[in-house]
């Protein structure tokens, strides 16, 4: 099996995992809020890491290094997640697909302001083009602007700070202790605004198992988009990924009868494009 055979083994896991996702999350958002979700998953996702960990020999790298740097990241992952989980319960799929896609741009913008990177002319263009993309699927106005198109379009800003200060962990930590840290914090931060009136809806039996499945599958996704990025680059293996947007409009088309709009697919074609020119340019020197 050559690399991009091995990379696109890796990305239908991936794309599978978040699909399923999307779908566990909409089904027990009927008798489960947003942070109640995050509580579950993440308490599921606490059991997973640790039996790994523990199974691997790796629970001793845990240690309490930058709790401060982990707490920040984690907070911007629990907000974003947030965002992300009330949206697909209000617009379409695909729309909500489409605009996280923008996440890579937002990388873009805030980089220079947190990691002191420089802006790149290449960067700035792809920023622009993605922007106009985000315009085209959102199309803003009164009739149809909406808290969910402003929160899919806002998880993806958290996603991006997300992406920043993992990078910034990565420098230090091993990808055990920023999983550890990632469901333990998030559990906590969960708890609290699951219970900060007083009522924590339990999942009922018929829930329980979209539950584990929301737990499993977020972990599963983000492994194996890792371990097809360690494979090939990310040149190769952001277009298998953008499989995920017809995917999932496919599968809002069956499961919930939403309409197939030829706009958010042409808006996610431009934000494709300006990843993709940021990538490729990324790593022309690279190649010198």
């Amino acid at each position: 099996m050559n690399t991009v055979a091995k990379a696109a083994f890796w990305m239908i896991g991936a794309i599978s995992s978040f699909t399923l996702m999307a779908v566990a999350g909409r089904t027990v958002s009927t008798e489960l809020d947003t942070f109640e979700i995050m509580l579950f998953r993440s308490l599921t996702g606490i059991a997973i890491v640790v039996s790994v960990a523990i199974a691997t020999g790796t629970i001793s790298q845990v240690g309490r290094n930058r709790l401060g740097l982990h707490a920040t990241r984690n907070l911007f992952h629990f907000a974003g997640q947030n965002l992300w989980f009330y949206a697909i319960t209000v617009i379409p799929l695909a729309q909500v697909f489409a605009l996280e896609f923008t996440t890579p741009i937002w990388v873009i913008l805030l980089s220079p302001l947190i990691l002191r990177e420089r802006i790149t002319t290449i960067g700035l263009l792809s920023a622009m083009i993605g922007f106009i993309g985000i315009l085209i699927v959102a199309r803003p106005d009164p009739a149809n602007l909406s808290w969910g198109l402003m929160a899919a379009a806002s998880c993806a800003v958290f996603f991006a700070l997300t992406a920043i200060f993992t990078r910034k962990l990565t420098q230090t930590e091993t990808i055990t202790t920023i999983l550890f840290y990632l469901t333990t914090m998030q559990a906590v931060f969960g708890l609290i605004c699951a219970g900060y009136d007083g009522d924590i809806a339990l999942p009922s039996l018929a829930a329980l198992p979209w539950v584990v499945l929301i737990g499993c599958a977020g972990l599963l996704a983000h492994f194996c988009l890792t371990k097809a990025l360690s494979i090939a680059p990310a040149s190769i293996v952001m277009p298998i990924d953008f499989v995920r947007l017809p995917t999932i409009a496919i599968v809002g088309m069956v499961l919930y009868n939403e309409p197939l709009e030829v706009w958010i697919f042409v808006g996610a074609a431009l934000i494709f494009g300006a990843n993709y020119l940021n990538i490729t340019s990324a790593m022309r020197p690279a190649k010198a």
